[in-house]
């Protein structure tokens, strides 16, 4: 057991554990049909238990985009129809899919890796195999599945409420009517760029969810170890999430 549990080398050494673990969380199925369960359960947890707080940090966000660019544009000669071209723009490729997945870091990042912790401090993944299961596929894979599944849903409602909060505060602002807003929502559509928000939703949940999985599976000592496990998925998560952003940038746009 000592494998699975002990840190005994540096930073190479955890990222070699972490590709075995995905590896191993990837794999082939017992009995499909518990993990099956498994998975509708964490897509529920993962998708249905964030869509609030997904609704109102997305409404605000767009809310906020739009009533400052408003403002800045009524200064000059450009029209104001932009205003929800920009909102809709800036939520696609980055604000939705990007902010969303840093909320469910903390969110959900830190909630699986106090329960992994938990299950190993408490000696249960220990009785998983003992019992013979793959706990890495039952523990951790259904995780990862429902994260890629789930999220890239949160991330278009998130761009989604975005627009439409960022056309209720541009009206009650008085700088741009709802038809002009419309009308710069309306103007161009590039199927393109949805591809790129779904691919980053899918690549930052995937992300998100392993990183404080392994966290949470390989947490050790006392129980204020459970703490320190979910602290350091929420900032390792929080900072990939950002390098994957960049790194998705540069290559599909």
């Amino acid at each position: 057991m000592a494998e699975y549990v002990y840190d005994s080398g540096g930073p190479l050494f955890h990222v070699g554990r972490y590709v075995l673990m995905v590896k191993r969380s990837i794999a082939k199925p017992e009995k499909a049909i518990m993990y099956w369960k498994e998975t509708l359960r964490q897509m529920y947890n993962i998708g249905v238990g964030s869509v609030v707080i997904i609704l109102l940090i997305s409404f605000f966000i767009g809310a906020v985009s739009s009533f400052q660019f408003a403002y800045n544009l009524s200064k000059s000669m450009v029209p104001m129809y932009y205003v929800g071209y920009v909102v809709k723009e800036s939520m696609i490729l980055e604000l939705a899919p990007t902010v969303s997945c840093l909320i469910l870091a903390g969110k959900v990042g830190s909630n699986l890796a106090s329960e992994l912790g938990t299950m190993r401090l408490t000696e249960q993944i220990d009785a998983y195999e003992i019992m013979g299961v793959n706990t890495f596929s039952y523990l951790i894979g259904p995780k990862i599945l429902a994260a890629v599944t789930m999220v890239p849903f949160l991330v278009t409602i998130a761009a989604i409420t975005g627009i439409w909060g960022g056309m209720i505060s541009g009206s009650l602002s008085g700088y741009v009517s709802s038809n002009d807003y419309l009308q710069g929502v309306l103007m161009t559509f590039e199927a393109k760029n949805i591809v790129v928000m779904l691919v980053k939703a899918a690549v930052f949940g995937f992300l998100l969810t392993s990183i404080s999985c392994y966290q949470g599976f390989y947490a050790h000592g006392s129980a204020l170890e459970i703490g320190k496990a979910s602290t350091t998925a929420v900032v390792l998560s929080c900072v990939m999430v950002l390098f994957a952003d960049l790194i998705l940038a540069w290559l599909l746009l």
